[in-house]
């Protein structure tokens, strides 16, 4: 597809292509890199390409650094977690609507049933991203340094005071969510993490416990690497997010 990327996996190529397309895309006819008060719709139709590209070229990356990657592994598996993503994300909207901590420029334009469509769609790219970007900061050497870490309590013994708390958080955010709207992001995990255990899922406790903090320096830092895109990328689209957070609104 792109002779000069010479053994770079074909769906990276594919992921490539779609990035560069839709950014410009996205950028380009909202007007707003122009200057242009009066913006056009574009992202809700080319913010899921953009994503998929995205997560493609990562996925690329992965297979060039580790010699295989979840596509390569399992690309059925793959899928579903675009099908996973969109509740999830959902999830976090639904607590949105008590937080208030963003909203979407443009959001008028649609009726609800468009909104809900477009949007789930979008939403459905957030796991992916994620996922394979933690995958690809895996293979970092700086994380790779973090296998033999300091070493907590049994998963066991943690996840019945982390699930209480998880709770009480999320009930201080939904009764004072100007003051404790940070929870939004931790208290969900610390809800799920202990079912996953007492499941006998896979969690980032059972590592912890080992002292291989790896998972959890590789998520954290594919969460960042993906919020600078999530949030560079926003910053001409439309419609668009904008946050209200309090007491750090001159950001």
């Amino acid at each position: 597809m792109l002779p000069f990327l010479g053994r770079f996996p074909i769906h990276g190529q594919l992921g490539l292509l779609l990035v560069l397309i839709f950014w410009m895309l996205n950028w380009l006819l909202s007007g707003l890199l122009q200057g242009s008060d009066n913006p056009s719709l574009t992202s809700h139709v080319g913010f899921f390409p953009l994503w998929l590209g995205y997560s493609l070229t990562v996925d690329a990356l992965v297979f060039c650094r580790k010699g295989h990657s979840m596509i390569s592994r399992n690309y059925r598996a793959y899928m579903q977690l675009f099908l996973v993503s969109c509740p999830v994300w959902w999830l976090f909207e639904l607590i949105n609507w008590r937080t208030g901590n963003w909203f979407y420029q443009g959001r008028d334009s649609f009726s609800n049933l468009q909104y809900f469509l477009f949007a789930s769609v979008s939403f459905s790219t957030v796991i992916p991203a994620v996922f394979g970007t933690a995958e690809l900061s895996s293979t970092f050497s700086w994380i790779k340094r973090t296998q033999s870490g300091v070493k907590i309590a049994s998963s066991q013994t943690l996840s019945i005071p982390m699930f209480v708390i998880g709770w009480c958080m999320l009930g201080l955010m939904l009764w004072k969510p100007k003051y404790y709207f940070p929870f939004v992001w931790i208290s969900v995990h610390f809800i799920i993490e202990p079912i996953n255990v007492w499941l006998g899922n896979e969690t980032l406790l059972r590592h912890l416990e080992k002292g291989d903090w790896r998972p959890i320096c590789a998520l954290a830092t594919g969460c960042l690497i993906c919020g600078f895109f999530w949030e560079m990328w926003n910053f001409y689209s439309y419609p668009k997010w904008v946050y209200q957070i309090p007491f750090v609104g001159f950001f």
